[in-house]
């Protein structure tokens, strides 16, 4: 019996305990950490410059999710020592720094979303916190929003525009943090806060390494000409970004068939060179402006140049490069096996289109008299060829080409020269003339068209571009087409110069002006497909399959300002936190 009862207890037991390890349910954590308090006071005001750090506590325990990149203060504070939690949650948050505050200034640190709790992940978003070294806290505001000009699709990464206000001064370094600054949301919404009045200039870009400096050629940029007088709260401010202009910087010489090449990052007008090595005393140099790249051709052999062994070939050189070096070098070694050599640039010829040639050597002179074009291997059609006046390594070959038929051009060895070489082999091209109904038109009609000339481009999904007409007028047309569905834009060449100038924030230059079609145009076989675009409509094309038959019924914005601007009509902190899309921490 007393067996019996103690085996009774030891089971009683055993099953009391599996019923406290059981889990008990329950809703899952769906809310963002709460603020509780700092080491600065409630007023936040009048705060010690020689503070070195801010302390910041929670109602439970959080974690940092790339602080670095999320953390914006301003007005900077540019030696951070420490930030706690790093890898081990905590119920509070210290930032430490060795600077000395400035004086009677207000300092926003804005987290932006990198503030969770530990459990679920619940992030505190835009969570902000100011203090002040004087006796209030500035209260002013400037919000709107940021657009890429030249996005055909809405990015689904992550959002890296910022949005920046320096000081005006005699002397602007853009090459510095700004003074303040704010991170754009994935819609396109900024909000600077807590701004002193003052003379500022904006500048938003797309900080793409997370530093908060704008790295010209980098990244894109968008900026108002005019300093922003702040007096008062703005609300409406947009600006659009456009790529940016490329400081020219040489980059490197090497070795390529027929010669060398020198390449620079920009693009330089005009870029003279000279070798400087005895032997190099026949020469040729090729640059097409604004081209990023310099061809200079020589014979090696005739030459002797780098025949047996690896010579340095030394050259001078002017791109009217602010501190250049002006002269480079190269260890050059003659490749035999570099020979001039042809190919069909398009099989499958497009109706009422020429056959192109292509080149891996610029062409300098041909002997087409010497060809011979075959229709169907028997009969032997009439042709006449050029060398591109657009593009140098390629030859256009123009005759009555019939669709549906095939075609062989024959090219006798020695008939196509460079400057120092010749093809050397035979070639026989073949291809076919493909037919008229495998193919559709689009044509556009404008309003509002720009009166300088412009691009007209069509590009894929990829933004790369499978067609294009440089233009002038309100009506433009593209006769044959593959069937597809393109995304349509426009680059004004305002000035004239035959190419599309980016932004230049330090010489205050806007970029050439650009338009997106705000749907996709669709090109089906044996259609007319026919467009009417008004280069005032705002529209987007977010998605990249939205079409023009999508889009009937919408209304549209006149309004394409480079920005916005609508001042608010009051100034009082409450008026900050309730214009503002962005959940600010309320003055205690």
């Amino acid at each position: 019996m007393k067996r019996f009862f103690l085996l009774f207890v030891a089971a009683f037991l055993l099953h009391s305990c599996a019923r406290l390890g059981s889990p008990v349910g329950g809703p899952k954590d769906s809310l963002a950490p709460k603020f509780l308090s700092s080491n600065i006071d409630t007023t936040r005001i009048n705060v010690s410059r020689d503070i070195k750090e801010l302390r910041l506590d929670f109602d439970e325990y959080i974690t940092l999710k790339d602080i670095n990149k999320n953390l914006i203060i301003s007005p900077p504070i540019k030696h951070i020592k420490k930030i706690i939690p790093s890898t081990i949650a905590n119920k509070f948050l210290l930032i430490q720094w060795t600077d000395t505050l400035q004086a009677n200034t207000t300092y926003n640190f804005n987290f932006g979303n990198s503030i969770a709790d530990n459990n679920e992940g619940n992030i505190l978003k835009y969570f902000n916190f100011a203090f002040s070294t004087g006796d209030k806290i500035d209260d002013l505001y400037i919000s709107g929003e940021i657009k890429d000009a030249l996005a055909t699709k809405k990015s689904t990464g992550e959002n890296k525009m910022v949005v920046g206000l320096f000081q005006v001064k005699d002397t602007m370094n853009y090459r510095q943090k700004p003074y303040y600054i704010t991170k754009v949301d994935d819609d396109g919404y900024y909000e600077l806060n807590y701004l002193s009045p003052g003379k500022y200039r904006i500048v938003a870009f797309e900080d793409e390494n997370g530093n908060s400096v704008y790295d010209p050629g980098k990244e894109k940029v968008g900026f108002q000409k005019e300093a922003l007088e702040v007096s008062k709260s703005i609300s409406g401010l947009n600006l659009k970004i456009y790529p940016s202009k490329k400081p020219l910087k040489y980059i490197e010489t090497k070795e390529m068939p027929g010669g060398v090449t020198m390449a620079f990052e920009g693009h330089p007008d005009d870029v003279k060179v000279i070798p400087l090595n005895e032997k190099l005393k026949d020469f040729k140099v090729t640059h097409t402006p604004k081209s990023d790249s310099v061809k200079i051709w020589f014979d090696a052999v005739k030459s002797e140049v780098g025949q047996n062994a690896t010579e340095n070939l030394k050259f001078s050189y002017d791109a009217k490069i602010k501190d250049s070096a002006l002269t480079t070098s190269l260890f050059y070694k003659y490749n035999p096996k570099n020979k001039m050599t042809i190919s069909n640039g398009n099989a499958l010829l497009p109706p009422k289109s020429d056959l192109t040639i292509v080149s891996n050597y610029m062409i300098n002179s041909m002997e087409p008299e010497k060809w011979v074009l075959k229709q169907d291997s028997t009969i032997t059609k009439e042709f006449t060829a050029r060398i591109s006046e657009t593009n140098p390594y390629q030859i256009l070959v123009k005759s009555n080409f019939e669709p549906g038929k095939k075609y062989q051009l024959t090219i006798p060895s020695k008939t196509i020269s460079s400057f120092y070489d010749k093809i050397g082999d035979p070639y026989r091209l073949d291809f076919e003339a493909d037919k008229v109904e495998d193919y559709g038109s689009l044509a556009f009609k404008l309003t509002n068209a720009p009166t300088a000339d412009y691009w007209i481009q069509l590009l894929d999904s990829s933004d790369k571009i499978l067609y294009q007409k440089y233009t002038k007028g309100d009506y433009v047309k593209f006769d044959i087409l593959k069937p597809g569905e393109y995304i349509v834009r426009i680059l004004v060449d305002n000035n004239g110069n035959k190419f599309w100038d980016e932004a230049d924030l330090e010489k205050d230059i806007f970029a050439e002006d650009s338009y997106v079609y705000y749907a996709q145009a669709v090109v089906r076989p044996l259609w007319d497909t026919n467009e009417e675009w008004d280069l005032k409509d705002t529209r987007t094309l977010d998605s990249p399959k939205k079409t023009a038959k999508s889009m009937e019924g919408k209304t549209s914005d006149s309004n394409r300002t480079n920005s916005t601007i609508t001042p608010s009509t009051s100034t009082n902190s409450n008026n900050v936190i309730k214009s503002s899309k962005k959940i600010l921490t309320p003055l205690k």
